[in-house]
């Protein structure tokens, strides 16, 4: 590891207790921003949060992005404006190590298009360090993936599926023959939520797109989607009753639902299952499992899971390392002995944002008898886009789930977003804003177009 002197300003003496959080995702960036207006606007504390994108969209909306059934440009927050607003700095760069025993992060070199630095390798000091960059898609060494396929990890990624799904859109319209067999066809290869939202997001998207003067083809000839599941059913973490409400909805749009499928390999044509057969494809997304990011099993010798995440106590605390926390997808707890760890999930995020806030205030007070983080599962919900919301909420009945459906599950589903919001903005900013959004939607087209 590379032990050169951090930069100036980190050198710099200070009284200030100094909380470095990288990744600006859910939890992070809910975390930076309570804790900035907590501490930081009142000088009891330096916050700083480290990300390396210049800005934060809500993880769950990537599948409306990749379907172009959302701009980006209306739902993403900058972070450099987020930290000026509400006390905490901003720091842009990728993560890449970290000395414990100095206790300082390693920030890689940055460099815009054209390959010009913009910021070189740095050093930044902490007294408390939290670890919030979430989690990426595994493709289980699974031959063309890597190539042939999409994942939805990052809005770019989800930019960059849209950009291909239109340009197919575009280029079949164009050439003078038919369109091909596979040509428009979309395999989605994973059932959890990403891969079902996507599915019915991209059908009502799909044929918004045709309606605008691309009549020669057919949306529901030309037109094919295809989820592919390992597991016996789709929504393999979720009720068995939610995982068949959403497979009787997709069937009535004809959404194809392949389970019991193992992908072999992804090539440009397709798709190869286990059985045998071929599923011709040209767009594929691959949203089938997670992983802790590279970086999580080269920070100086901190516990990961067999899942590349980091192993944390019930404190959220390292279990090498008491001035590192871990939140969201990258942390792996297990709670009251049971083997499976917190779900990753937006509200697993949330709540332990909400945990670290009082938890952290506690720590620069003196105080090290920390409360243990506990897990409530309050349901889980799946948008089908303008069709249906099916889920399950949790605890109204001595700890029973309720399952629900249609405009309500809708209405609760939005109501996520809208509480990530004011977890960052305050609900007076977030209801203006979603009345401008709403006046808005009446005057543009409902995809994108671009």
């Amino acid at each position: 590891m590379n032990l050169a002197a951090p930069e100036a300003a980190s050198t710099t003496e200070t009284k200030l207790h100094r909380i470095i959080i990288v990744g600006g995702g859910a939890g992070g960036l809910e975390l930076a921003t309570q804790l900035g207006d907590k501490l930081g606007r009142k000088g009891k504390a330096e916050i700083t949060l480290v990300d390396r994108a210049r800005t934060h969209i809500w993880k769950p909306l990537l599948h409306e992005i990749a379907a172009g059934s959302m701009d980006t440009g209306r739902h993403e927050l900058p972070y450099q404006a987020q930290g000026h607003w509400h006390g905490f700095q901003y720091r842009y760069g990728e993560m890449i190590g970290i000395d414990r025993a100095n206790k300082r992060i390693h920030l890689a070199p940055t460099h815009d298009e054209d390959g010009r630095e913009i910021t070189p390798d740095r050093w930044f000091s902490y007294d408390t360090l939290v670890i919030a960059i979430g989690s990426i898609s595994s493709d289980f060494g699974t031959p063309g993936v890597k190539e042939h396929a999409i994942m939805l990890d990052t809005p770019e990624q989800a930019e960059k599926f849209n950009r291909r799904l239109l340009n197919a859109c575009v280029r079949a319209y164009a050439q003078p023959g038919p369109v091909r067999p596979g040509q428009l066809h979309v395999a989605i290869i994973g059932a959890g939520a990403t891969g079902i939202e996507l599915s019915a997001e991209l059908h009502h998207a799909a044929r918004g797109l045709v309606a605008f003067g691309l009549d020669k083809i057919d949306p529901e000839k030309d037109i094919k989607i295809t989820v592919i599941e390992a597991a016996p059913r789709i929504l393999p973490a979720l009720p068995e009753r939610i995982s068949e409400a959403t497979s009787n909805i997709l069937k009535k749009l004809g959404v194809e639902v392949r389970v019991d499928s193992r992908v072999t390999s992804v090539t440009d044509q397709g798709v190869n299952l286990a059985n045998g057969d071929f599923i011709p494809s040209e767009l594929v997304v691959w949203a089938a499992g997670v992983k802790g990011p590279d970086v999580l099993a080269k920070l100086d010798g901190l516990e990961v899971s067999r899942s590349n995440m980091l192993v944390v106590k019930p404190t959220l605390q390292t279990t090498r390392d008491d001035n590192i926390f871990v939140i969201g997808d990258a942390a792996y707890l297990v709670q009251d002995g049971e083997t499976a760890a917190v779900p990753p999930r937006a509200q697993a995020a949330h709540q332990q944002s909400t945990h670290l806030v009082r938890q952290l205030q506690r720590r620069i007070n003196g105080d090290r008898q920390l409360t243990p983080f506990k897990y409530r599962d309050f349901g889980s919900l799946v948008s089908l886009g303008n069709y249906s919301t099916v889920g399950n909420l949790m605890g109204f009945i001595s700890g029973k789930s309720m399952r629900i459906e249609g405009w309500f599950a809708k209405i609760m589903y939005r109501s996520l977003y809208k509480m990530h919001e004011v977890a960052l903005h305050g609900p007076i900013k977030v209801a203006l804003d979603s009345v401008s959004r709403l006046l808005t939607r009446r005057t543009e087209p409902q995809v994108k177009l671009h």
